[in-house]
């Protein structure tokens, strides 16, 4: 089998990525979390903007990163799980949510939005 690309070179990505790049995909990631941020519902709204929180989008998957500033946050913010994980696989099926604890309080927790249906029967 050919390994020669099935595509034309001009729409294959670039060899090298350009400062240009980086800033296409850093609105991209900027735009997608808006949209995603007013889907949420009011008492979600108010979780997210009590934490830090971004999302990022590599080769493999769109991912919600959220960083607690304490414990109750974190705990509020796992317990809306699969709400955010509707939220999310209504842009893509391949997305995955990490929430980070407070420093010192543990290890992130990490689930893709594919995983999240046996997480809510484990609730």
């Amino acid at each position: 089998m050919s390994k020669l690309p099935l595509l034309p070179p001009d729409d294959l990505p670039p060899m090298e990525v350009t400062k240009q790049d980086g800033m296409l995909q850093m609105e991209l990631e900027q735009s997608i979390g808006r949209y995603f941020y007013y889907g949420c519902d009011h008492i979600t709204q108010v979780l997210l903007s009590n934490c830090q929180w971004y999302m990022t989008k590599n080769s493999s998957a769109l991912m919600l990163i959220i960083d607690c500033p304490d414990i109750v946050s974190y705990w509020h913010i796992v317990s809306k799980i699969p709400q955010l994980g509707n939220r999310l696989e209504r842009l893509t099926k391949d997305a995955k949510i990490r929430v980070y604890p407070p420093f010192g309080k543990g290890m992130p927790f990490e689930i893709g939005v594919n995983e999240i249906s046996a997480y809510r029967d484990w609730l």
